[in-house]
This record gives C-alpha cells, structure tokens and sequence, in this order.
C-alpha cells in the first residue's frame, strides 16, 4: 500500500479490507502481477504516477474473478488487466484481491494462464501492439527491424515476437553484457547504444525497415533518420528521453511513417487481438526465457533496479 507523508509517500505492505478498495463491479483474486518500468516510478515516488493516495500500485494483474456484477464476467473466469489507469488512480495489482471495472478486463484466450499472462504483462501487450502496428503498415516478415531498449520488459518481448515471426531483428542495447541474452531471444546483430546516443544528421544511411522504440529522444531521432525508404517506426516508450529532437526529412523525403502505440486506453477488441496472438506465438520455454519471478517482499529493490537499467526482461510478481 502507498500513504502520503510529510515526505511525500511511503510503501509498505499491509493487511487491508475490501471495503478499502474502490467500488469496482468485478472482484478478483489475484494470482500474479507484473513489474513494469512505471511500477517502479510509482514505488519510487516519481513522476507523479500515483495519483490518488491511499492506493495499492500495481498495473496489471492477472487472476480467477471471485464475485460478478458485469453480465460479461462470472465467478472462475480467467481474466487479465492492464492500463486503464489501473495502479496510477486506481488500486492496482500488487494485492491478493482487485475490485475493477469489469470494461477494464479481457477474459484470458484459451491456453494462456494467468502466469504467463504477467511473466509478459504490460511490456508484453505493448510489443505485440508494436509488431501489430509495423504488420499493418505493411513491414512483412523477412524484413530488417531494429529494437531499442531490447534488454528491458518491451524490447525483449518484442525481439522475441519479430524473430518468431521471421523477421531480421538487431537489438539495441546500452547493456553489452546481454548481448548472450539478446541472442537467445533471436537477435541476430547487436548494436550499442552509444553509436545512437548522440545528435546524427538528419538522414542517415538506410537500414531498418522497421524498429521499435521504447526509449524516444535522440535515438529515436536517430532511428528514423536510418529507416529506409516506406519504412515505419512503432514508438511506445520514453526510457531515454520525451523530446523528438529530429527533422521532416525522415518523413517527407524517405516517406518514413512514425506510429503512435499506447497500451493504457487500447480498444478492448484490439487487447483481445494482441493477447490471443501473444498466446499463438509464444511458447512455454518463451515465457520462461524473458521472465524472473519475485514477491511483494522483493519489490522495493526491482523499483531501485529499474529505474537504473538494472532488470533484463520480465518481472513476473507471486501474489
């Protein structure tokens, strides 16, 4: 649970009600959670990502619905939430139970559990609507596609989606000690970080035709100024930085196209899409690659770890 103090806020783990919880219309039992880079904003009192305070944080969570008054959910479903505002003004999954809004929720896809649900959670929703976005706008399978961030939550799901899916898939990373970890997940060429870091030319030569980018600024900038021509870049993230330090050149002289993926207020019809894929396409030995498993105990320090860089793939929470 967060409180407020004199000092700004405190995180400590408590024994609650039901009654304190927000008067959602479905009650769940939750079974895991996931840690997400806002998580650890949000235990580490950043960025404003809590709200409303009392709260429990928590983004997502994934469980079996204890109580119903939604004709859409009854008591035994499988169900997954993630966004909505869910851990940022509204209590969240890092409890044993969660009173939402059954509009919130997706019932799990046959054959995906609410472990694996949360071994991907956020960042895994986020890359499959990433590779979504880039299929759409015609990036086929075969192609060149590079992932920023590739170490962390988004950019690892998405290395392992684009090379399950047949694509060429260079990681970038600012870490070259996961270059072994990058490559088990399909990567076939790594690039460092540094040779993106800094300001470029406006147009660079031509490699990607695709990329994912969670960390924005000045790589990103750098990334489009390298995709080629009718190439697309999915954004979704801001690790590095939330300015655009770039020029037109990009789009209107190689008809570059930069496309906008939020995860928070996605359609309902689309997260259903994105979560039956992401059971289609990963495996049981996928989900174990990307994920560690910790508990609520452990929490405080994945917040410090990564909010440093400091935490490879996923992080699934035992409740």
């Amino acid at each position: 649970m967060a409180r407020k103090t004199d000092a700004g806020q405190a995180i400590a783990i408590e024994t609650i009600t039901e009654a304190e919880l927000p008067a959602g219309d479905v009650t769940v039992d939750v079974e895991y959670s996931s840690f997400n880079y806002k998580d650890g904003l949000a235990l580490k009192g950043m960025s404003r990502i809590l709200r409303a305070l009392p709260m429990v944080p928590g983004i997502d969570f994934a469980g079996t619905v204890r109580a119903s008054d939604n004709p859409a959910f009854a008591p035994g479903d499988k169900v997954v939430l993630t966004g909505w505002g869910v851990g940022e003004n509204w209590s969240g999954g890092f409890a044993e139970r969660a009173k939402v809004k059954g509009e919130w929720l997706v019932k799990l896809p046959a054959g995906l559990t609410p472990r694996q649900a949360m071994a991907i959670g956020t960042a895994g929703l986020t890359a499959m609507l990433c590779v979504d976005a880039l299929e759409r706008y015609g990036i086929t399978e075969g192609g060149d596609v590079l992932v920023t961030g590739a170490a962390g939550g988004v950019g690892s799901v998405a290395v392992r989606l684009l090379s399950r899916l047949g694509y060429k898939v260079s990681a970038l990373t600012g870490r070259p000690a996961e270059a072994d970890f990058l490559k088990s997940l399909g990567a076939t060429d790594i690039v460092d970080r540094a040779t993106y870091a800094a300001a470029g030319k406006p147009l660079a030569g031509e490699r990607w035709h695709g990329a994912v980018d969670t960390v924005g600024g000045t790589i990103l900038a750098n990334v489009l100024a390298a995709t080629r021509y009718g190439g697309a870049v999915a954004a979704c993230g801001l690790a590095a930085a939330t300015d655009l330090p770039t020029t037109v050149f990009p789009f209107i002289l190689r008809n570059v196209a930069l496309l906008g993926v939020d995860s928070v207020n996605c359609p309902t019809p689309r997260r259903l899409a994105a979560w039956t894929r992401l059971g289609e396409i990963l495996t049981e030995a996928d989900f174990d690659l990307v994920t560690r498993e910790v508990t609520l105990e452990d929490l405080p320090q994945v917040a410090e770890d990564i909010i440093v860089g400091g935490v490879r793939g996923r992080t699934v929470v035992r409740i």
